[in-house]
């Protein structure tokens, strides 16, 4: 007990004095976690519209896939993008290995799953009749497609923190690729697992209430959205 009133004492004094690492490590993790789930929406939404407004053939082998991919361990996807980047790998000529690019990729792929596959499960939940009404009042199909993800935006919204949520807490592909680097890819997990190995329990506290801060805040963001919009609807 005196340990763990000892390490939050000391975040208590790290956070209030604007500890160097802590902020360097917090801006990393918002920088390399926000880009990642930046693009993980540009090309996920899309896709995800495209599986829960269409019916082709493999769609659900695609299907399985994408919910496989939410499933990813974190090592694993690190293993895949430090062999690409890799000197002798397909894209070493980048030289992107322990760089923010490359973490961006590795939390990226860990991202773009949960992003289609709610995305999809968002706008199957839209009663088909809607999309019957807008074609035949004359939208054409990216237009109607545009308006059922603006009518389950609340959703959609659901599965952008998700992959966000998924990128900002993980530690594996990261710390892999990254390669920890204090000043550049240390970001919030990895330099929580490096002080809380080296004792330092008042930085890890630190770090942890920091990264704790932003998942409550996100989540606070979306219960905000869907409880004003339940309000306004009763």
């Amino acid at each position: 007990m005196d340990l763990i009133l000892q390490g939050i004492a000391g975040a208590v004094a790290k956070i209030a004095s604007g500890d160097p690492d802590v902020i360097d490590a917090t801006v990393a993790s918002l920088v390399v976690s926000g880009a990642a789930t930046v693009i993980a929406v540009v090309t996920g939404v899309p896709l995800g519209a495209l599986i829960g407004l269409t019916r082709f053939r493999g769609r659900r082998l695609l299907l399985s896939l994408v919910n496989t991919g939410m499933g990813l361990p974190p090592v694993v996807v690190g293993l895949f993008v430090v062999v690409f980047l890799w000197r002798s790998g397909a894209l070493g000529d980048l030289d992107w290995y322990c760089t923010r690019q490359g973490m961006v990729i590795a939390q990226y792929l860990l991202a773009v799953p949960a992003v289609i596959g709610l995305t999809a499960i968002a706008l199957q939940s839209v009663d088909p009749l809607l999309r019957t009404q807008l074609l035949s009042l004359g939208a054409t199909r990216w237009q109607a497609a545009w308006l059922l993800v603006r009518e389950s935006r609340l959703l959609v919204l659901g599965a952008v923190i998700a992959g966000f949520g998924a990128v900002i807490s993980e530690v594996g592909a990261s710390q892999m690729v990254g390669c920890n680097v204090k000043g550049d890819t240390r970001i919030l997990t990895t330099a929580i697992t490096l002080e809380t190995s080296k004792g330092e329990f008042g930085s890890a506290f630190a770090l942890a209430f920091i990264l704790l801060a932003i998942i409550f805040g996100l989540t606070a963001i979306t219960t905000y959205a869907q409880q004003g919009r339940h309000a306004r609807g009763t």
